[in-house]
């Protein structure tokens, strides 16, 4: 038998904020920023702050909108923020919220019921609390028996979740949810031109099992890869109101520039890499789904590793309309369009960011027998 994906499962919340939208919050900002610290800005004591476009950010990334959690106190350029109202202890988090729906769509595509299930892992750049465990949460809102744990890899943290999965399967597991959920928006820098517009809020979940009796993506090789780097960086935590901690670099923060030249050439190398260690042409490869962080970057990986241009539909791109959903973007490109792969097909599912990481999962369509 092989280890298989047999069902994806996806969840999103039902506002959306435009690039046009996005682009007068900013800039209403900016103008009364700018305003209320002319003489520091002048003196050169603060930096003038900049406005943007929705053409530009279209340009920038591919992007056109999101999912957000909460549209109006993101929107309002006096809070620039979700408006959510704090849960209880006795009430399921937010997170847990959304997973449990996620899960709930994955487990019906793959024709499983809790019973069936041994382990839950919630793989996520951004976990909403120290402990209990969400992944803990999850499991007890599905009534699930086994065991289940949180882990964060940043916006690699599916495809690292993927390979937690495989080994808890080779280690004896039945079944393992995985699940993605990226409520981005708490810690979206919403007055950074560089960083506004950048990211959504999703979630979603897979199964994992050992069968050939259902169809699904059997994983025929794994690679993951870490390097120390600043460049994709969010400095909150625990130990900040310990610190005294004044600097202002407690949300999502990246050098763009830097980030699309080391980390494109490195992903599309470990991507070669792979492929030739399993003596499997690029060309034969149906499918590459990418992170969805940016267009261009993607586009750029798919041409480094096939020598040309590659067709739009070879490299499907989902942040269009939820931008950069950070580790659950790559499993939506899976969930969208995982349909497209014929029998014995391959793919490559492959998702990268800070650390730097890279996790690449080769895969191969493969029917019931």
């Amino acid at each position: 038998m092989g280890v298989r994906i047999t069902g994806t499962g996806l969840y999103h919340p039902a506002e959306s904020i435009s690039n046009q939208e996005l682009v007068e919050s900013l800039n209403a900002y900016v103008e009364q920023y700018n305003q209320d610290n002319a003489e520091k800005i002048a003196a050169g004591e603060l930096p003038e702050r900049l406005g943007s476009s929705a053409e530009f950010i279209e340009k920038a990334s591919g992007i056109q909108r999101r999912y957000v959690i909460e549209k109006s106190g993101v929107l309002d350029p006096s809070r620039l923020r979700p408006r959510l109202e704090e849960r209880t202890d006795d009430e399921l988090s937010i997170q847990a919220e959304w997973g449990m729906w996620a899960a709930k769509d994955a487990m019906t595509n793959a024709g499983v019921v809790p019973e069936d299930i041994d382990v839950v892992i919630l793989a996520c750049s951004n976990l909403q609390r120290a402990y209990p465990a969400v992944a803990v949460e999850i499991q007890t809102a599905l009534g699930i028996e086994g065991y289940a744990y949180d882990m964060n890899v940043a916006c690699s943290a599916a495809t690292f979740g993927l390979k937690q999965a495989y080994d808890a399967i080779k280690s004896g597991a039945r079944r393992v949810l995985l699940v993605n959920v990226e409520i981005t928006s708490g810690h979206t820098d919403y007055r950074s031109r560089d960083c506004h517009f950048i990211f959504g809020d999703v979630a979603t979940a897979s199964i994992i099992e050992d069968t050939e009796t259902k169809n699904g993506f059997e994983i025929l090789d794994i690679h993951l890869f870490t390097q120390f780097s600043n460049n994709i960086r969010n400095n909150f935590g625990f130990l900040n109101r310990s610190e005294d901690a004044v600097r202002d670099d407690k949300q999502f923060r990246q050098d763009g520039r830097k980030v699309f030249k080391e980390v494109c050439p490195l992903v599309a190398k470990i991507i070669s890499t792979q492929l030739e260690k399993n003596q499997i042409e690029a060309e034969s490869i149906k499918r590459f789904w990418l992170h969805q962080a940016n267009l261009n970057m993607n586009q750029l990986i798919a041409k480094l590793v096939l020598g040309k241009d590659a067709e739009p539909e070879r490299t499907p791109i989902i942040l269009d309309e939820f931008a950069n959903t950070s580790s659950a973007g790559v499993m939506i490109a899976l969930h969208r369009t995982g349909h497209e792969v014929e029998s014995n097909e391959y793919g490559v599912i492959c998702s990268f960011g800070a650390g730097y990481s890279v996790g690449s999962i080769l895969v191969q369509k493969r029917l019931a027998s």
